[in-house]
């Protein structure tokens, strides 16, 4: 009978220790997954250093999870088990405690998981769940930027009628992004970050499929954006890094551009006082909750895009993953490579 094993913290920014964990049993539409790579967030770093959503100890991270299908609940329609796919582990703050991708076997809801097609290892595919959801919150979501859904053939005909802006494309939630606004038709701008690597980022989110990249040190960006932009309809801005002066800098591209006066945010409803000077009395700004495109149409929509994109090669495993050890003792090394920063890459934990 197989046995579970987590990844544990044991107080506030405490050393992780490898023990035993319970066995995660399905309920509704769950699914269990024997983890075969977890890929790390900055969330994960918070919770680990914040204690932010824990409730009890020891306590678990992780967010992004594949591997195989293990076991489904009484609701759960869309898998089997045997079947390799990404997903979203459950975590919640009343009982985190055993939640979360850190372990051997961890729990999703199936409303937020894809299957992994042949040709795509877990390795890769463990890099986008999480990324996916918050793109997806911000540029589908009604009262976000309300977008047309992403398709499978490509840019859709009309590419460039409207152009999205997106703060952060280097990001994994940036790469995201600028991939899912193309298969639904926009034209693409970007900033990209890191002072010291804007040159390979430049090239990498215009891999992506970004028509116009702007470097976000320079202290002329906005004028260059709105020189460059201008005469194109704005489809809305999203920003995708958790900063409140690119929140400000976006909305005031938003106030000079024509079009979607908007601005679709990560930055959380609590730390909207991040963002200095105030908006422009014409734009408005939302902020996500990513994981919540589960209990409306674009959850569905999205995770059941994800696998002919991937299939396809509209939608491609971005940023690439950096292995940063095997098993779950590497989650140490790979939280303090997390909290260290890294720039269009994704750190992996991969578990035999």
């Amino acid at each position: 009978m197989a046995t579970n094993q987590a990844a544990w913290f044991h107080s506030k920014g405490g050393p992780f220790t490898v023990a035993e964990a319970p066995m995660p049993r399905p309920t509704g539409d769950e699914i269990i997954i024997r983890t075969h790579a977890l890929a790390l967030n900055p969330a994960d770093v918070a919770v680990w250093r914040t204690t932010l959503f824990t409730t009890s100890w020891p306590a678990t991270i992780g967010c992004d999870v594949a591997g195989i299908v293990t076991a489904v609940g009484d609701s759960a329609t869309k898998f089997n088990v045997g079947d390799r796919v990404l997903a979203v582990a459950n975590w919640s703050a009343a009982a985190r405690g055993n939640k979360g991708s850190g372990q051997l076997y961890c729990a999703a809801s199936e409303g937020l998981a894809a299957r992994v097609p042949e040709g795509v290892g877990f390795t890769e595919g463990c890099v986008l769940p999480l990324a996916v959801c918050t793109a997806a919150s911000c540029l589908f979501q009604t009262g976000n930027l309300g977008l047309g859904l992403p398709g499978v053939d490509g840019a859709a005909e009309g590419a460039g009628a409207r152009i999205l802006l997106v703060w952060g494309g280097s990001s994994s939630v940036g790469s995201c992004g600028i991939q899912m606004a193309r298969a639904a038709g926009l034209e693409v701008a970007t900033v990209c970050g890191r002072m010291l690597e804007c040159s390979r980022n430049f090239e990498y989110c215009k891999n992506l499929g970004a028509a116009y990249v702007f470097d976000y040190t320079s202290s002329t960006v906005m004028e260059d954006i709105v020189d460059q932009l201008k005469g194109k309809t704005l489809a809305g801005v999203f920003a995708a890094v958790i900063s409140g002066d690119a929140i400000a800098k976006s909305a005031e591209i938003a106030h000079r551009l024509d079009g979607n006066k908007h601005v679709a945010t990560v930055l959380p409803p609590m730390a909207s006082s991040q963002v200095p000077g105030g908006l422009p009395e014409d734009v408005t700004i939302s902020f996500c909750w990513s994981t919540h495109i589960k209990d409306d149409e674009v959850g569905p929509a999205i995770f059941g895009w994800i696998t002919e994109a991937l299939a396809k090669g509209v939608l491609r495993c971005k940023p690439d993953p950096e292995v940063v050890g095997r098993g779950l003792g590497a989650v140490q090394q790979a939280m303090e490579r997390m909290e260290r920063g890294v720039s269009a890459t994704k750190l992996v934990v991969e578990i035999p």
